[in-house]
């Protein structure tokens, strides 16, 4: 019986592809993928020419249904989203539940998350980390979730965009003040940067830049800045 296989791909550096991924790239028909020129950018590098069919937010349940029809007719499937795992922020849950509904096997190929990435580098003493991904870009939605969060007093990871960071280190500033902030910058990128402060400090330490470029990723400690 064919599978589906759920691979985790790059967050930017294309070298942090898995061995098991790359091989299961290669053995499979068809590549359903969130963005098909990201991954079609992935296949080159790795010299792989496969079919590619859109699986995104936006179609998932329909392309899901193309999948379980490919699957069984016999075709093996491989599914990435834009980068790293598919389901953290990402397209993927809705058509693994479909495809498991539909009788067949779904295999995960691990590898690379933001959120992996970012809790090895840390460097905090937290015990439980929660992984949260994006809030709402909603400012009181926003804000009250945050306060949900903290008040744990627990470690949490957010995933948010050039334009919003400063609003977020903001809520964070009135919210947790002494807090203990990792954020990651352009992770495996060229100019890819780490930075441990409070929100203050680091709303000072942008605010100093030109303009503030490149996706964030931001670990929220549930312990004070020491």
């Amino acid at each position: 019986m064919a599978s589906l296989y759920i691979i985790a791909t790059p967050i930017g550096n294309l070298d942090d592809i898995t061995l098991r991924a790359a091989a299961t790239l290669r053995m499979v028909d068809v590549v359903a993928c969130e963005d098909t020129r990201r991954t079609l950018k992935l296949l080159s590098a790795l010299d792989i020419k496969k079919p590619l069919m859109s699986c995104r937010a936006e179609n998932e349940g329909a392309a899901a249904k193309r999948i379980c029809e490919l699957l069984a007719g016999g075709k093996e499937v491989a599914y990435a989203s834009d980068a790293g795992t598919p389901a953290l922020s990402d397209p993927g849950s809705l058509l693994v539940r479909e495809v498991r509904s539909a009788g067949f096997a779904v295999c995960p190929i691990p590898g690379v998350s933001a959120f992996a990435t970012i809790v090895s580098v840390a460097g905090v003493r937290d015990k439980t980390v929660t992984f949260e991904g994006f809030l709402s870009p909603k400012p009181g939605k926003r804000r009250r979730r945050l306060q949900e969060l903290l008040e744990r007093e627990e470690a949490f990871v957010l995933y948010e965009s050039p334009f919003r960071i400063l609003k977020l280190l903001g809520d964070l500033s009135d919210l947790s003040p002494d807090r203990a902030i990792v954020i990651g910058r352009e992770m495996t990128k060229v100019y890819e940067e780490y930075r441990i402060d409070t929100a203050q400090g680091h709303i000072a330490e942008l605010q100093q830049r030109n303009k503030v470029v490149g996706e964030f990723t931001v670990l929220v400690s549930g312990n004070k800045m020491a």
